[in-house]
């Protein structure tokens, strides 16, 4: 059941960036952030209002969280913001690739912090995804280079016929 959750998850992110990233094309990069945060909270509030009621709204316990658990907000916005810069300059593909990259190597690195071990498997399986984006950037480029060739022809071959 978490793991269907966590694929669906996912797939709502780069959703969610693309549609973030269009929005931020149109209205600006911060005005898009602020806007996904705003409807975010709106959403947010309903959900919190209807679940736990008007009174469950506040909790008493804010004062026990650590500093750091406030850090997720400003890690939030600073992915919407980057990612609204982003995502239109490069590939949804490639986009969706160099997150999860940053993604796995992270959560090594936690867990090394945390667990004090590295798995090496998850570093092998990420490079793996690293040497796998590269090959296919490479031939992403040959097609380019192919591509503007079999254009170039083509324009010689009309401009010559004129």
């Amino acid at each position: 059941m978490y793991i269907i959750l966590a694929a669906i998850t996912g797939g709502l992110v780069i959703l969610s960036m693309i549609i973030n990233s269009r929005l931020a094309d149109k209205i600006g990069v911060f005005q898009g952030t602020l806007v996904n945060y705003i409807v975010g909270l709106t959403f947010t509030l309903v959900l919190v209002i209807l679940m736990k009621g008007p009174k469950g709204f506040i909790t008493n316990n804010l004062g026990e969280v650590p500093f750091y658990g406030f850090l997720g907000g400003f890690i939030g916005v600073m992915v919407v913001a980057t990612s609204n810069i982003i995502i239109p300059k490069i590939p949804a593909i490639y986009s969706a690739l160099l997150i999860f990259i940053g993604q796995v190597f992270t959560g090594i690195i936690i867990d090394y912090i945390r667990l004090s071990s590295v798995s090496k498997g998850k570093i092998i399986g990420g490079l793996i995804i690293i040497l796998g984006l590269l090959y296919n950037t490479s031939l992403d480029k040959k097609d380019m280079v192919k591509e503007k060739e079999e254009e170039k022809i083509t324009e010689e071959a009309i401009i010559g016929n004129d």
